[in-house]
C-alpha cells in the first residue's frame, strides 16, 4: 500500500518541478538551474535534512519557484507521508479525506491536485490498512526475488531446479522438503 504513495508523490514532485522548470526557464533542468540543482534535495525526508540542507533547499526553491508551486508539491509530499502517523483508524481516515480535498484546492499545482484525487480513491485501503497494519511487502519482495532468478535462469527446463534455485536465491532453503538435493 505504501509503495502506490510513495510512486504517487514522487511523481507528483517530480512533475511539478519539471513543469515549473519548463515554465520559468524555458528548457528542461540544466545543472545551473535552481530547480535542478534542489531535485535531490526534494527527496530527502524533512526530518533528514540537516540546517544546512534545510537551507539550500528553501534558498534554491526561493531562486527558481517564483510561485512557491514546487515548494506546495514538496510539502504534500511531507503530509501525503504522515498519514501512517496515525494509529487510530477513524482519525486516519478522516484525515486521509480532510487532506485529499485540501490538495484539490484550485490554487494548488494540478500535481498535488492529482495526488488528492488519487488519495480519495484510495482511502478505503488505506483505513484498512490502519485497522489490520498488514503491508503487502513481503509478498512483492518474494515475487520480485522470482522474477530476479527467472531472468538469469536460462534453460531451466524443470520446474524442480527452478525451484530450487528460488529457494537458494530466498536464503535458509528447507533442505528437509528438498530430500533428493543435498548440500555439499
Amino acid at each position: 500500500m505504501t509503495s502506490i504513495f510513495s510512486r504517487e508523490y514522487k511523481k507528483t514532485r517530480d512533475e511539478c518541478r519539471r513543469r515549473v522548470q519548463n515554465e520559468t526557464m524555458g528548457h528542461r533542468g540544466r545543472k545551473d538551474d535552481p530547480l535542478y540543482r534542489c531535485r535531490r534535495l526534494l527527496t530527502k525526508a524533512d526530518e533528514r535534512l540537516d540546517d544546512r540542507g534545510r537551507t539550500k533547499l528553501l534558498g534554491l526553491l526561493g531562486a527558481g519557484d517564483p510561485n512557491g508551486e514546487v515548494r506546495m508539491a514538496w510539502h504534500a509530499k511531507e503530509v501525503v507521508r504522515s498519514i501512517y502517523d496515525h494509529r487510530d483508524p477513524d482519525l486516519a481516515l478522516e484525515f486521509v479525506e480532510r487532506l485529499g480535498h485540501d490538495l484539490q484546492d484550485p490554487t494548488c499545482p494540478v500535481e498535488v491536485a492529482s495526488l488528492g484525487r488519487t488519495l480519495l480513491r484510495w482511502k478505503s485501503q488505506i483505513a484498512a490498512w490502519h485497522q489490520a497494519h498488514v503491508s503487502n511487502g513481503p509478498t512483492e519482495a518474494a515475487n520480485n526475488l522470482i522474477k530476479r532468478v527467472k531472468r538469469v535462469a536460462f534453460g531451466f527446463t524443470r520446474f524442480r531446479n527452478f525451484r530450487i534455485r528460488v529457494l537458494l536465491y530466498a536464503g535458509r532453503p528447507n533442505w528437509d522438503l528438498l530430500a533428493s538435493v543435498t548440500p555439499r
